[in-house]
């Protein structure tokens, strides 16, 4: 039995998980670095080459139990993806009490999980850490392309967007008024964390779309940008927004295959389980 991160089968069942985790393969829109559907193998393999005790938080996050619930496999089309998604993410959200966890893929996979997630918990904030916007209402002919990735949620949620440093004009009519932190501005202000903490609220969907850090330690991702979030100030982030809201489900999306891919996918590796660490101190 393959479990997550290698770790013993008896954390790895659904009955003794309190995170379930959820891989999506998939790279049917990405226009430009193409590799994103190899993304969630990459992430599993560095996952059992890390050491399992948290040095920060002195815990051992894999004892709380993480399910593998499976991967979604449908690549028809985008639309066809994005409503796999969200039946597989309603029929684990029916697990009361377990984090719901999902690893892509291109960014398009967050759009049907941040739905059911939305219709199972109210007053929903959606904390997007990414380089881009993600807010055209379709792209290329579909509501489903990565480009799209949280145009529903900023329509439905409250989208807090942290790291943002590429857009087209045309997404400057959606974005969240007051709820954008724009890299350059963040680059510009030592009290930026707490600044982002006053918008986030309440119950909240995390997607980290891995282009949010700089590529100087995350270069493996489909549209590299200059000027990202470093590892430390995002941890605070991180750690701040678990200690003050309910985190009810996050993803990290948008590792990508390449030759130099095992820093980026060990980053990806530590990320997850450094939230994994952030919830469950946050539990007891």
């Amino acid at each position: 039995m393959k479990t997550y991160a290698g770790i013993p089968e008896e954390n790895a069942s659904l009955e003794n998980s309190k995170v379930m985790l959820v891989t999506v393969p998939y790279d049917g829109t990405s226009t430009w670095g193409k590799g994103a559907d190899k993304g969630p193998e990459l992430f599993l393999n560095a996952s059992e080459n890390m050491e399992l005790y948290d040095i920060e938080t002195q815990t051992e996050p894999y004892l709380e139990g993480v399910y593998l619930a499976g991967e979604v496999s449908e690549n028809s089309t985008p639309e066809a993806m994005t409503e796999a998604v969200y039946q597989k993410t309603k029929e684990l959200l029916n697990n009361d009490g377990k984090l719901f966890t999902l690893f892509g893929g291109e960014h398009s996979v967050s759009i049907g999980s941040i739905r059911a997630v939305g219709e199972k918990f109210e007053n929903l904030t959606v904390l997007q850490l990414d380089a881009h916007t993600d807010l055209r209402p379709e792209f290329h002919g579909s509501t489903s392309n990565h480009a799209c990735a949280v145009f529903e949620a900023n329509q439905k949620h409250n989208l807090v967007q942290v790291g943002i440093r590429s857009m087209d004009i045309e997404e400057a009519e959606y974005l969240p008024e007051g709820r954008v932190f724009f890299a350059h501005e963040i680059a510009n202000n030592e009290n930026w964390v707490n600044d982002v903490l006053e918008k986030v609220s309440g119950n909240v969907y995390i997607t980290i779309d891995l282009d949010a850090f700089d590529p100087s330690i995350c270069p493996s991702t489909g549209t590299p940008e200059p000027g990202g979030l470093q590892w430390y100030p995002t941890l605070e982030l991180l750690k701040k927004v678990f200690e003050k809201c309910n985190v009810v489900a996050f993803d990290i999306v948008e590792l990508m295959d390449s030759p130099m891919a095992k820093p980026s996918a060990f980053l990806a590796a530590k990320l997850y389980y450094k939230m994994l660490a952030y919830y469950h101190i946050n539990q007891d």
